[in-house]
């Protein structure tokens, strides 16, 4: 494994993620939506696997089925927040509004900040592909093979859990109501769980590789932004404020992250 080829294919990915979203915070400035963000974050991700595809020393059938999944994933994720996101470019989301607010007349230097330490965060969170796409090893192994199940598992659980939602907010009846049916009855947030068990899943597929240990970096650094930092805390904070008793309720009897039976 070439650690410098493996440094240049991750710089270019950077600069890459840097420039793109460079140019998003410019027109998030002139929209005043800094909500597409979310959508270039995972869009960024299909960038990186051309990148790495065509510049990647390692064995070709692993490149391509990691490339495939890894694409998959991230153009499914991609187009879901594009049409969460672009559909309502005149409605800021809420946790933005309150970032926003917050920052004041620094705002916008703010949030020029906050984009690119987003494209930092795609090519650390694209370790575990870096790795295996430099694995020259001809054969593929049973760790790989699990991965793959893995990734299996979580591409349609997220997917079920984002459709179910969609599904209920489409419904006039439900509004101001907690969805609460299908995967959400064992999650607050099931999307969530499932976007960190696809990085898991990457993760245990770099095993196979030399030096695959380090990709524990990338499902690490998810949960804990998930449930610390952007994900469970501002999604918990948006529902609190918009529907307050039903959620607490829903707080109450329902596990935050991981799948799970009803408390009490």
């Amino acid at each position: 494994m070439d650690y410098r080829h493996l440094l240049f294919i991750a710089l270019i990915s950077l600069i890459s993620c840097c420039t793109i979203m460079a140019l998003v915070w410019l027109w998030a400035k002139k929209i005043k939506n800094a909500g597409v963000v979310d959508v270039f974050w995972a869009l960024n991700f299909p960038v990186i696997t051309i990148i790495t595809f065509f510049l990647a020393e390692g064995f070709e059938t692993r490149k391509i089925l990691i490339c495939t999944i890894f694409l998959l994933a991230e153009l499914r994720l991609g187009v879901h927040l594009w049409q969460r996101v672009i559909g309502h470019l005149d409605e800021e989301e809420g946790r933005y509004q309150q970032l926003r607010s917050e920052w004041g007349e620094h705002a916008d230097r703010n949030f020029f900040i906050f984009f690119q330490f987003q494209a930092i965060s795609n090519v650390l969170l694209a370790i575990p592909f870096f790795i295996i796409t430099a694995n020259t090893s001809t054969e593929i192994s049973i760790i790989e093979y699990i991965g793959l199940a893995i990734w299996a598992i979580a591409f349609v659980g997220e997917m079920i859990a984002d459709r179910q939602l969609a599904a209920f907010k489409k419904d006039p009846k439900n509004k101001g109501k907690v969805c609460d049916t299908g995967l959400w009855y064992y999650s607050r947030h099931p999307n969530y769980f499932f976007e960190w068990l696809t990085w898991m899943a990457y993760f245990i597929f770099a095993l196979a590789s030399p030096w695959g240990v380090l990709a524990i970096i990338s499902p690490a650094i998810i949960l804990y932004l998930l449930t610390k930092v952007t994900g469970v805390p501002n999604n918990e904070e948006q529902n609190l404020r918009s529907k307050p008793e039903a959620y607490k309720k829903y707080q109450e009897t329902t596990s935050a992250f991981f799948p799970w039976g009803k408390k009490g």
